[in-house]
């Protein structure tokens, strides 16, 4: 895995695809989790997307521990780079939980008639429970996915921004 980009350390670039890919991820996640017409124009778009995460996040928290280490000791050791690298580390169980619901979100729509608009099956209850607990669960990963992530954003860009600009 290449630590630098064009020179400049790898971890500062792709954190702009995490940015973008776990909320998108997210957002379709929940539109299919709870739209058979959303399952029906995403297709496994909604799987994809979350794998795309899935590889992307590990990748990501990897170089940014390169970066860590390459910094000055004293600013590696800093409480605002510990707390960007501790909510780094977090991030990955929730993109998990977004995958895994994912497959099941698409799987479970494609065992939904194709009349039906949404996640309540009219047959058989079980088919219904188990269809919103799944929903439930997928939308709580999402927000949680992008919760954290946006907590980890915020965290790098207090490490590496707060003190520097000066306003007037």
């Amino acid at each position: 895995m290449p630590t630098q980009i064009n020179g400049l350390p790898a971890h500062v670039l792709l954190i702009h695809a995490v940015v973008i890919l776990v909320p998108v991820a997210a957002l379709v996640l929940v539109g299919q989790a709870w739209s058979q017409r959303v399952r029906r124009w995403a297709g496994a778009l909604g799987p994809l997307l979350c794998l795309g995460a899935l590889v992307l996040v590990p990748i990501t928290t990897s170089t940014g521990e390169w970066l860590r280490d390459h910094l000055n000791p004293q600013l590696a050791a800093s409480e605002p780079v510990r707390k960007h690298a501790d909510l780094g580390g977090q991030l990955l169980p929730w993109v998990i939980a977004m995958f895994v619901l994912s497959v099941a979100v698409w799987y479970l729509g494609r065992r939904t008639p194709e009349g039906d608009e949404t996640v309540v099956l009219p047959s058989a209850g079980g088919a219904v429970a188990v269809q919103v607990v799944v929903a439930v669960l997928a939308t709580v990963a999402a927000v949680g996915a992008v919760v954290q992530t946006a907590r980890i954003g915020d965290s790098g860009a207090q490490a590496v921004w707060k003190g520097t600009v000066v306003t007037r």
